[in-house]
């Protein structure tokens, strides 16, 4: 039998690898994995659950079990996907794209999304953009400029704004700074 599984904080290609190679390990058969999720073939339900359980929390994941849980990492998971793929470009607004994506009306999962991670959408969409801009601007291989057109930014001055807002600093005083103050994306909330 197929059993499926959703997993909270899976953030990269990385954490794919990670966890693959966990499961690989204990012996599970796994069927598929992406982010946020994966299935396995099992033939004794209650045993790989609990193996699963076990691999994917040693590894500082979660199973996710409550819809709600499930709606708001699927949101997550498609904004990063959603940064991850540069130039962005969604082409509408962010309520329409996602609505589409789910299926559903915005307002559920705003609603949900909110309750669950105590963070509008666009809140957490902004925060993933401006780990993307200093993460563009530690590469050191773009302008602001170039940044702004990157991430879909109306304007230099927008993403100048927006980057003082959440960091409380420039985006050349970030430029200048010896250490990093870049957040993995599993802690933005």
């Amino acid at each position: 039998m197929v059993i499926e599984f959703y997993i909270k904080n899976m953030v990269c290609e990385r954490c794919i690898r990670v966890i693959h190679e966990e499961l690989q390990a204990a012996g599970i058969h796994l069927k598929m994995i992406e982010l946020g999720h994966f299935s396995i073939i099992s033939d004794d339900r209650e045993r790989d659950t609990a193996l699963v359980t076990e691999v994917v929390e040693r590894g500082g994941f979660a199973l996710l079990h409550e819809p709600g849980q499930l709606l708001a990492e699927k949101v997550k998971q498609s904004l990063i996907h959603l940064t991850d793929t540069l130039p962005l470009r969604i082409g509408k607004k962010l309520s329409v794209y996602l609505s589409e994506q789910f299926g559903m009306e915005y307002s559920r999962i705003s609603k949900t999304f909110s309750a669950r991670e105590q963070l509008t959408v666009e809140k957490y969409f902004i925060r993933l953009k401006i780990e993307k801009v200093k993460e563009l601007i530690q590469d050191n291989t773009c302008n602001f400029t170039e940044i702004a057109q990157l991430l879909d930014y109306s304007s230099i001055n927008h993403l100048s704004r927006q980057f003082r807002s959440e960091t409380g600093m420039s985006l050349s005083v970030y430029r200048e700074m010896k250490y990093n103050t870049r957040r993995p994306l599993d802690k933005i909330i």
